[in-house]
């Protein structure tokens, strides 16, 4: 395992993130797994190296919080972790209980870290930009966070380029905690983050962690029918369809199934090395619902892709509208 640091900061990440999305409650949606099932990836995952973990509040209301935390408590000591939580969606069914108001924040992170069992989180990011509250307030209550000593480092998710350019201005202006790292969704059907904000990222020291590295599973199936998969999420995940149902997506997934054939490896594997070959990725936050997934995302960091590799892959995309959850 490779580990870089997460933007300019000095905090040390292992160069993939282990997604907590599907760990938790199956009631919550249908391909997440149980603590049961959950606990033996996260273990593995360690054993591979990784130290850098991704959870959220929202995800299966807190129980992959619970569920991290504690397997995180008996598999590895805290120092050799990195834990990244989030906030912005309700966590209880008052007015105030959701958003990143000042109240909100406080609120949220002192829930996370109960459900986390742990007196810090390494990186405390907001899922979304609340355009509701002013960015100043939810700037400043980040930055009393960190001061607090309950979040070593913060960053952000779901944000426009000029979004972004303007939290790190009001940031450097007002000297408070900076934001050390992005996380929107990058992936070879997606790549619209190639024209604004990977290069912010590159020019402000910006760590980039890109979410759905395969596109919720569609890169890592088979064949071509458009919006399906290979994997529990793929067939299940409403989203797919929604995102991914266009006709160059297929011809760029029929190029990765090609592309794997060809090296004799899988298309999961090819998705994943080719944004490893992307300059600004820092660690892809890559889901798992077994110990293969761990297994086989690792491995294709070993994975080499020659420039006419690139180039077929990344042939038939076309620019599109913009994907994130704003």
């Amino acid at each position: 395992m490779n580990y870089v640091n997460l933007g300019r900061s000095g905090l040390r990440v292992s160069r993939l993130c282990l997604g907590a999305f599907g760990f938790g409650s199956p009631a919550w949606q249908p391909w997440v797994l149980d603590e049961t099932r959950s606990r033996p990836i996260i273990r593995r995952a360690l054993e591979l190296g990784v130290n850098f973990f991704d959870t959220a509040d929202m995800y299966s209301g807190g129980k992959s919080e619970a569920v991290l935390g504690r397997a995180l408590r008996d598999f590895a000591r805290r120092e050799e972790v990195v834990i990244c939580t989030k906030a912005f969606h309700p966590t209880g069914p008052s007015v105030n209980e959701g958003g990143l108001s000042r109240r909100h924040l406080f609120n949220a992170i002192n829930r996370s870290l109960g459900m986390l069992g742990t007196d810090y989180v390494d990186v405390y990011q907001i899922h979304r930009l609340d355009q509701s509250v002013p960015m100043e307030e939810t700037l400043e209550a980040l930055h009393d966070i960190v001061k607090s000593g309950k979040a070593r480092y913060i960053a952000a998710s779901n944000m426009l380029a000029w979004q972004f350019a303007k939290a790190l201005y009001l940031q450097d202006r007002k000297g408070w905690a900076r934001f050390i790292a992005m996380q929107n969704q990058y992936n070879l059907v997606y790549r619209e983050e190639e024209r604004e904000m990977l290069p912010l990222c590159r020019a402000e020291g910006i760590g980039y962690t890109p979410y759905s590295p395969l596109a919720r599973g569609f890169l890592a199936g088979r064949g071509d029918f458009v919006g399906a998969g290979d994997t529990a999420r793929a067939r299940h995940d409403s989203y797919i369809a929604k995102f991914h149902s266009e006709a160059p997506d297929a011809a760029i997934r029929r190029e990765v199934n090609e592309t794997a054939v060809r090296l004799g490896t899988t298309p999961a594997k090819v998705s994943l090395a080719w944004l490893w070959h992307q300059p600004g990725i820092t660690a892809p936050v890559v889901g798992a619902s077994g110990l293969a997934h761990v297994e086989d995302a690792v491995a294709a960091m070993d994975i080499r892709l020659s420039g006419e590799d690139l180039a077929r892959l990344q042939h038939h995309y076309q620019p599109r509208g913009v994907l994130l959850h704003l």
